[in-house]
């Protein structure tokens, strides 16, 4: 079980704990889950949340669902290195949110090309993406499959199954949603390749 923790809202000041959803001053979120939840706010918001996190974990270092906020805030300020060590916290007394290995799996890639990255890396953003359908085979972990697919090794013409093709047939069969697209290769900061678009 985690331990709450006490913290201040980051929009607001106000005290809070870990185990409130959001500020009751604010409505702000109290610890973020998704990355969407987050998609409009300024680095400068995204930053002081980060922040109360780390101020928070001082308590409690091995706190996974702060440890998972902070991952997600690092993530999207673009601080892979950071992001992927919160995520590894995250997951180890939690390993039944798929969403955690998801991010994780996308803050592998560090903002670079899959086509670039070494195949380790590839390899690891599989075995996390892999861990996510196994608990919640959403739409877009697929579609994220697929492009590692394409973008490390059809285009490096290396043979594997499932293909590329097969993973989009199984995205769209999982109800992938065109936002969670735009929103992931946004997170990505590559361009969608028109060989998986859908």
């Amino acid at each position: 079980m985690t331990k709450v923790l006490e913290l201040e809202c980051p929009g607001c000041g106000r005290p809070l704990s870990t185990d409130m959803r959001e500020c009751p001053a604010c409505h702000r979120p109290v610890v973020i889950t998704s990355l969407s939840t987050v998609d409009s706010w300024s680095m400068v918001e995204i930053n002081k949340y980060a922040s109360t996190y780390q101020k928070a974990l001082a308590n409690d270092p091995a706190n996974n669902k702060v440890n998972g906020a902070l991952a997600m805030c690092f993530l999207k300020l673009k601080l892979y290195d950071k992001s992927i060590a919160a995520f590894d916290k995250a997951i180890i007394d939690n390993f039944d949110n798929s969403e955690t290995y998801f991010w994780a799996a996308v803050a592998i890639l560090k903002g670079r090309k899959a086509f670039v990255c070494p195949r380790s890396e590839i390899n690891k953003a599989e075995e996390y993406l892999n861990a996510a359908i196994m608990l919640e085979p959403k739409g877009i972990y697929y579609y994220y499959w697929a492009y590692l697919r394409y973008d490390f090794y059809s285009r490096k013409f290396l043979r594997i199954q499932p293909d590329y093709k097969t993973l989009v047939a199984l995205a769209i069969q999982n109800k992938v949603a065109i936002g969670d697209v735009d929103q992931l290769f946004t997170i990505l900061g590559v361009e969608i390749p028109e060989a998986i678009r859908v």
